[in-house]
């Protein structure tokens, strides 16, 4: 993966662009740090596809369902362990 400082990448986008699209990742850094990464838009859409969702993504999505069934706590019995001494 190469790296681009931002001067030269906002200089330099179209360059930047193709080499994304013929190599693969680049690497974008401001002030010697690591800031952002350019990925081609395939290889952008197959790690989406592959992303999970988090269960909080999926309990508060739109058509989340809102039937799920909870256990009522205290009902069950608790077994009795006998004493050893």
């Amino acid at each position: 993966m190469q790296t681009w400082s931002v001067q030269d990448a906002k200089a330099r986008f179209s360059e930047l662009l193709d080499l994304c699209v013929q190599t693969g990742p680049q690497l974008v850094t401001r002030r010697g740090v690591r800031t952002a990464v350019l990925v081609p838009y395939d290889e952008w859409m197959r790690l989406q596809a592959s992303a999970q969702p988090t269960l909080k993504d999926l309990l508060l999505a739109a058509d989340a369902p809102t039937n799920i069934a909870v256990p009522v706590r205290g009902l069950l019995q608790r077994r009795v362990v006998p004493d050893v001494a």
